[in-house]
């Protein structure tokens, strides 16, 4: 577990709420909230956490009993992320925020339009703008593809397709997006979704309204 800030002074202001962030959304949480204004500290937790998802609401309940009392408010910017309920227990527990969702997809891209996208082929593999920037750390050398490429087919074969939801595209990330779905022996769509999504999903998780007003 991590307590460092991605967008935060030295000392806590004890104005901003603090934000419990997967370490695959501290980034965007860090942009989205600067970008609106809010005050926010955020604290990530390592993203190879989805790796072992029974680990997060724990990583979660400690971090939250460490924050409390040096800030306003904390909230959690995790989706239910594979806790299978988990997450929300202790969210409830501690009288905490999730964003809703079942993963990050949800809240970047809207919980109905997953379900349209992975209705239309449930053979899709989802990738973010995080996940094709790390792609090599967190797929390729997590799952040992870089040592057993054989491994490939087993991992995805019944997979059709490789769909990038992307928030902010580049030729840079538009390359690399391509050379992971080529690696995957599968073909890339691009749905761009912005952060819309996650400023909404932050925007009721923060309270926004009430934190601006007391600052």
């Amino acid at each position: 577990m991590t307590d460092s800030l991605i967008s935060s002074p030295f000392r806590p202001d004890p104005r901003a709420v603090a934000v419990i962030a997967c370490g695959a959304l501290a980034q965007d949480v860090a942009r989205v909230a600067a970008n609106h204004g809010w005050p926010v500290d955020v604290h990530p937790l390592p993203p190879l956490l989805h790796n072992h998802p029974h680990r997060i609401a724990p990583e979660v309940a400690q971090l939250a009993r460490a924050l409390r009392g040096r800030y306003r408010a904390v909230a959690v910017a995790y989706a239910d992320c594979g806790t299978y309920g988990a997450l929300d227990e202790v969210c409830t527990e501690l009288g905490l925020r999730r964003l809703r969702g079942e993963h990050c997809y949800d809240v970047f891209a809207g919980q109905a339009r997953m379900r349209t996208l992975l209705a239309d082929e449930p053979g899709t593999y989802l990738l973010t703008d995080f996940l094709v920037r790390s792609f090599r750390r967190t797929v390729v050398a997590e799952l040992g593809l870089d040592r057993f490429p054989d491994l490939r087919d087993d991992y995805f074969g019944h997979y059709r397709r490789v769909v990038w939801l992307t928030q902010r595209p580049s030729p840079e990330l538009a390359e690399q997006a391509q050379a992971a779905a080529d690696l995957l022996g599968l073909p890339l769509d691009v749905v761009h979704v912005g952060d819309d999504g996650l400023a909404r999903e932050m925007l009721s998780v923060l309270h926004v309204s009430r934190v601006v007003e007391s600052v």
